[in-house]
Parts: structure tokens; C-alpha cells; sequence
């Protein structure tokens, strides 16, 4: 088998591999986008429960208001 044999055979698995790894990274970003959206749901959460339970509507209000506003 000569080397240039074994280059284009080696080239297809490379070249699989490479777009594997690109979907991947691809995918991983994506999961980072949705863990940093919860995150920032469990923020507004967090943060409408203390009003919430003191009966504060005037902050839950303000709060509802930034968190539209930030969309």
C-alpha cells in the first residue's frame, strides 16, 4: 500500500471527525446558552419570592418590569 493509499484513506476518518467535533462544540454551546437562561429565570425567581411572601406588590411590579425590559 503506498502512502498515498493510506493518506486518503486516513483523510475520510479525519475529516469525520473533525465534523463531529464541530457539532459537538456546537452543541455544547448551545446547552450553555439554556443553563445560563435558567439561571436567570431562577434569578427572577429567587428574587419575586421574598416580595411575594412580604406582600410587597410594589416590587414585585418594579421586579416584573426589569425582567420584561431586559427581553
Amino acid at each position: 500500500m503506498s502512502i498515498k493509499d493510506r493518506l486518503s484513506r486516513s483523510a475520510a476518518p479525519t475529516a469525520e471527525l473533525e465534523r463531529r467535533v464541530a457539532e459537538l462544540e456546537a452543541e455544547v454551546q448551545e446547552c450553555r446558552n439554556v443553563n445560563l437562561r435558567v439561571a436567570e429565570l431562577t434569578d427572577l425567581v429567587t428574587q419575586l419570592l421574598v416580595p411575594l411572601a412580604a406582600g410587597d406588590q410594589e416590587r414585585v411590579r418594579e421586579l416584573v418590569e426589569r425582567y420584561h425590559a431586559s427581553l
